[in-house]
């Protein structure tokens, strides 16, 4: 899924990851790569995840974890990191997600009645980056599909998404559809479609 998230990037981007799933894209980057890679709290230049040597508990990323950065990396506070967000400079944003519907609506930071850590960043971040990439499994613990006709989740952002990647394939959200980029060996649009009562994937 990484790798497939790494082929929507463009040349010379700033790109927000999110925790989970999109901490992973790092490692799977060129290594001469031209991307400028921001977290929120407060780096712009975050490297590969470190080896054992490297590790530093002062660098880490929003997600706690530990980070190297790149030669002519910055540091700040939240209100410029945030400012950056919110101003419209972070190219692409790649977040996990619970939903995503065919409006692009996403659903990421609540389930009523379970514990979560809390929105963190992602309401802004995906009103203030200019492409937003959710980077997720298809089905939940129990099966059940998770790109749906409707969120039934308290959103995030509405319409926001315009990418999707999953174990199944990879998906642009366009004209109330699931736009069928690739799919993974053995996927078929007929069986992602199977458990809906329309075609939700085209």
């Amino acid at each position: 899924m990484a790798k497939e998230v790494t082929t929507l990037f463009k040349e010379n981007s700033t790109i927000n990851l999110g925790i989970g799933l999109p901490t992973i894209i790092p490692s799977q980057l060129p290594r001469n790569h031209s991307y400028i890679i921001h977290s929120e709290n407060g780096v712009l230049g975050v490297g590969d995840n470190p080896t054992e040597s490297e590790v530093s508990a002062t660098l880490i990323n929003a997600g706690k974890e530990t980070i190297t950065v790149e030669k002519g990396a910055s540091f700040f506070d939240s209100s410029m990191s945030f400012g950056m967000i919110r101003g419209g400079h972070i190219d692409f944003c790649v977040l996990g997600g619970m939903e995503v519907d065919t409006q692009g609506s996403l659903a990421n930071w609540k389930i009523p009645g379970k514990k979560i850590t809390g929105m963190g960043g992602a309401m802004d971040l995906v009103n203030g980056a200019k492409n937003i990439i959710v980077m997720m499994r298809h089905f939940s613990k129990t099966g059940e599909p998770k790109l749906l006709p409707q969120c039934s989740l308290p959103l995030t952002g509405k319409s926001v998404v315009d990418y999707v990647v999953t174990e199944c394939g990879s998906f642009k959200v366009e004209n109330e559809k699931f736009k069928v980029l690739n799919l993974a060996d053995g996927i078929t649009i007929k069986e992602l479609n199977k458990s809906f009562d329309n075609e939700i994937f085209e």
